[in-house]
């Protein structure tokens, strides 16, 4: 009988210095994640590296050869409320992401619309910005045109490739030809060119293309495609670094200021002067 209470007694002692190390075990993990938080970095450095690529206006280079857009009105701004730098680091579409899985900057803040694919590989924010697609087309190419008459082995598309108008256009259009390019510029110029019938993009760039060309191009159709938000994408496996971008992004939605932002670079064109004719 002794023996027998020694050795309960001795496993309640187990259990009970298990029971103790478990939080301080929990705690441990916590810390250590948080500590290698890429919040963590950007605080200890005083910067913060955004990767982007240029499409206007979400951003683009002004007459100057400087950064201006949409996105770089919420980089230094999410900048300024941290209390650090911001250096914006462009990249090519089709390699930003494995660009920040690299580490060669710290979060993507480019137009991103979140997918099941690009969510395999990185965290998306909650949206900050909201947009659908339109077609935009060659007038004299497309005149007397249904919808339906898009999808045919006679049409060509044209869209930069990687970027999420490549993907709707594959999908919605499987009979027509479709061309990639590099540039976000070169898939409108192919339209203009009379290379291609009809590109699609995020409006309102498709309606400001019309009031530049309107002898050459339209928006044939009221359909807009893919509409879902645009979100920040970053590193998975930093549950720090998602929780300070939502809720950045959900103080900016209520106090306005990311609605007076995309309203001024996607409802008006006051900065149109600012960059250069193409």
């Amino acid at each position: 009988m002794k023996i027998t209470r020694r050795i309960l007694g001795a496993a309640l002692a187990a259990v009970a210095a298990t029971s103790l190390a478990l939080p301080a075990s929990a705690q441990d993990a916590t810390q250590s994640l948080s500590s290698e938080s890429v919040i963590e970095r950007i605080k200890e450095e005083g910067v913060i590296r955004i990767g982007l690529s240029l499409f206007v206006p979400w951003s683009m280079r002004d007459v100057n050869g400087d950064l201006i857009g949409y996105e770089l009105d919420v980089g230094r701004k999410l900048a300024e409320d941290m209390g650090v730098e911001v250096e914006f680091v462009p990249t090519a579409w089709d390699g930003i992401i494995p660009a920040l899985v690299s580490g060669n900057f710290d979060v993507i803040i480019s137009g991103m619309s979140v997918t099941a694919q690009r969510n395999l590989t990185v965290n998306f924010t909650d949206p900050y910005a909201y947009s659908g697609l339109a077609i935009l087309a060659n007038k004299s190419m497309t005149e007397g045109m249904s919808l339906e008459d898009f999808n045919s082995p006679d049409v060509t598309f044209a869209a930069r490739r990687g970027a999420t108008p490549a993907v709707v256009i594959a999908a919605n259009f499987p009979e027509a030809n479709l061309l990639l390019f590099d540039e976000d510029g070169a898939s409108t110029q192919e339209v203009l060119n009379g290379n291609a019938h009809a590109s699609m993009a995020a409006q309102p760039t498709p309606n400001r293309e019309v009031a530049r060309y309107p002898e050459t191009l339209s928006v044939p159709f009221e359909t807009l495609y893919d509409q879902r938000g645009e979100a920040f994408a970053m590193r998975k496996g930093d549950p720090d670094a998602l929780n300070f971008f939502n809720n950045w992004i959900a103080q900016q939605w209520r106090s306005g200021w990311l609605e007076e932002r995309h309203d001024y670079w996607f409802a008006g064109d006051e900065w149109a002067d600012q960059v250069a004719a193409e």
